[in-house]
């Protein structure tokens, strides 16, 4: 059992979350049992996660993509209602991280892309920042387009969308997880080969061929269902508690 304040805080230290410009609050943003013996990981706080928290009697839910984002309504009602009502009358916490979780460089999103992806040489997408949100990294031996198609859709579980540029050779990948596609530019400002995110708009197709770049769209859900894995994992080793992960496979 361990106390839920000391693994927030042992959290917001851990990721450096007074660091970040975020989008939604990173933390606490619903306050349950103050006594935590078994943390449920997801990526999205879905009321599918919400149930399935319930179920495995957990009392902390930990999530990527949380609530009370930027623009958001600020009424409590509908979708959303019903699931901060399930988490309350269960008391069950909610705990997010968003930015910190992608750049962290072991627990984070980008770190474990590199990882399963065999990526060395490791530098920021963009040497401006503080706290990298992106990275870039090398590939051990060169390949074609369609060999690296089929490389990281089987290493991501995804099959992914590929967006041809005119080289034929790939060996410097630029990556950041999620919604991040348009940091194509920053890839290719990187002079980078190709660029991996998890989602891919309309505009994309012109950029990945007027920039030079090939770009891979991932899956926002399949390129970030590692941060929480890493990090409940990391909690339920330093306050010898049980964590699991629900997956909810997301096609987007």
């Amino acid at each position: 059992m361990a106390n839920l304040n000391e693994i927030i805080q042992w959290c917001n230290q851990t990721l450096k979350t007074h660091e970040f410009k975020d989008y939604a609050p990173n933390g606490l943003q619903i306050e349950g049992n103050i006594e935590v013996k078994k943390i449920l990981c997801a990526v999205t706080a879905s009321q599918d996660a919400i149930n399935a928290a319930i179920e495995q009697k957990a009392d902390l839910l930990l999530v990527h993509h949380g609530y009370f984002w930027k623009g958001e309504p600020y009424p409590i009602t509908g979708m959303r209602g019903k699931r901060i009502k399930t988490l309350i009358k269960n008391d069950i916490s909610l705990l997010a991280y968003h930015l910190p979780l992608d750049s962290h460089p072991t627990l984070g999103n980008n770190a474990a892309i590199a990882e399963i992806l065999d990526l060395e040489n490791l530098e920021a997408l963009d040497p401006t920042e503080r706290n990298p949100i992106g990275n870039i990294g090398d590939l051990k031996t060169a390949m074609s387009p369609d060999q690296f198609k089929n490389y990281v859709s089987e290493k991501l579980g995804f099959d992914a969308i590929h967006l041809p540029a005119e080289k034929t050779q790939i060996q410097k990948i630029g990556f950041c997880t999620g919604g991040a596609q348009d940091f194509i530019s920053k890839a290719a400002a990187m002079n980078c080969d190709a660029y991996i995110s998890g989602e891919v708009s309309e505009r994309t197709f012109y950029e990945a061929q007027e920039l030079n770049v090939h770009y891979f769209a991932c899956g926002h859900h399949a390129t970030e269902r590692y941060g929480v894995q890493r990090l409940g994992k990391a909690i339920s080793e330093h306050f010898n508690i049980e964590y699991s992960y629900f997956e909810l496979n997301n096609p987007i």
